[in-house]
């Protein structure tokens, strides 16, 4: 007889339903589906480098593959709109944060998932969202999501806009850094993606 598979532990199925909330995306927003697994990818190489340990990395990358899951709740048009958004249809795209932190909410994860994702528009000086969080309140593997999301978005094309390119998202960060965004997340990126991290902020007084 064929020995039987063991049969999956709790964790096991819990991170098959997070698999299935990221594709259930695809459809809608193909664009979405790929862009959570690539800042995935990005954000596991940053905390790797900043020395997280493998459990935290991988609770980073569930995380990660479903930070924008909110957006399913966000309208179609406004995802897909090839032109430019106006401040009101941005602020309904910011809506897409707490929405995540509501879908997450509905399972008793045995991962921070909501908090990690739900925060990765949060910056440490409170000028982010949905809750105005600063510093320390942010957790250090939502700060890290912050800079790969950075890094990805800029990177890639969106519907209204072609690809700024990555020397214009290391630029960002650079102004970012220590105001909006970890200093040490963004000295990993810099140091990942080619650029060797400033002595000096110069650049972090740009929000």
């Amino acid at each position: 007889m064929t020995p039987q598979a063991p049969a999956p532990t709790l964790e096991d199925v819990l991170e098959q339903i997070l698999e299935t909330l990221s594709g259930a995306l695809a459809e809608r927003d193909p664009y979405t589906v790929g862009h959570q697994r690539r800042v995935a990818e990005i954000s596991v190489q940053l905390a790797t480098h900043l020395g997280l340990s493998p459990e935290r990395c991988r609770v980073l990358h569930l995380a990660a593959i479903v930070h924008d899951i909110g957006k399913i709740k966000v309208p179609i048009d406004l995802l897909t709109k090839p032109t430019p958004l106006r401040p009101q249809e941005f602020e309904v795209i910011k809506q897409h944060a707490q929405a995540t932190i509501d879908i997450l909410s509905g399972i008793q994860w045995p991962w921070p998932l909501k908090e990690i994702a739900g925060q990765h528009h949060e910056r440490l000086d409170g000028s982010g969202y949905p809750a105005g969080l600063k510093g320390d309140e942010i957790l250090l593997e939502a700060r890290i999501l912050a800079v790969a999301d950075i890094i990805e978005s800029m990177s890639s094309p969106r519907p209204y806009r072609p690809a700024a390119g990555l020397p214009a998202a290391l630029d960002v960060l650079r102004r970012g850094r220590g105001v909006t965004l970890d200093p040490d997340v963004v000295d990993a990126a810099l140091l990942l993606y080619g650029h060797a991290a400033p002595s000096e902020p110069e650049a972090a007084h740009a929000g």
